[in-house]
């Protein structure tokens, strides 16, 4: 416990870039279970998520750096859920999107209730 990704707020966002181009199918999100935790709560665990994808890393780019621009592309929202298994696997919508992409986004939107921050343990992108 308390050996994660954390961000301050109920919100906030990682970029993640893959070692090759992938086909998403499905993301795993990862938080420890309630027994695990100290204070007997998990409400630092994300709760809804936004997921996006792009080929050239920073969606938008930053023109000034000399970044390419790319729209960012929504393959999903999922919802984290504290009442169920700490290892949960959300299937992707990419059948419109019959193409690879080198970085995932996930934007979290809120938590389960913690003010000061929001942690992450685990994220397993799925794909060819």
């Amino acid at each position: 416990p308390g050996n994660c990704w954390a961000f301050k707020g109920d919100q906030g966002q990682v970029v993640i870039r893959l070692s090759a181009r992938v086909y998403l199918t499905a993301i795993t999100v990862q938080h420890i279970p309630k027994d695990a935790s100290p204070s007997g709560t998990i409400i630092s665990a994300p709760k809804d998520i936004a997921v996006f994808v792009s080929v050239l890393g920073t969606p938008g780019g930053d023109l000034a750096l000399g970044g390419d621009r790319e729209e960012e592309t929504l393959l999903g929202m999922l919802t984290y859920n504290v009442e169920k298994d700490p290892i949960q696997t959300f299937p992707l919508k990419n059948m419109l999107l019959p193409r690879a992409f080198s970085h995932v986004k996930l934007l979290v939107k809120s938590n389960w209730g913690n003010p000061w921050y929001t942690c992450i343990y685990r994220v397993k992108v799925h794909g060819k």
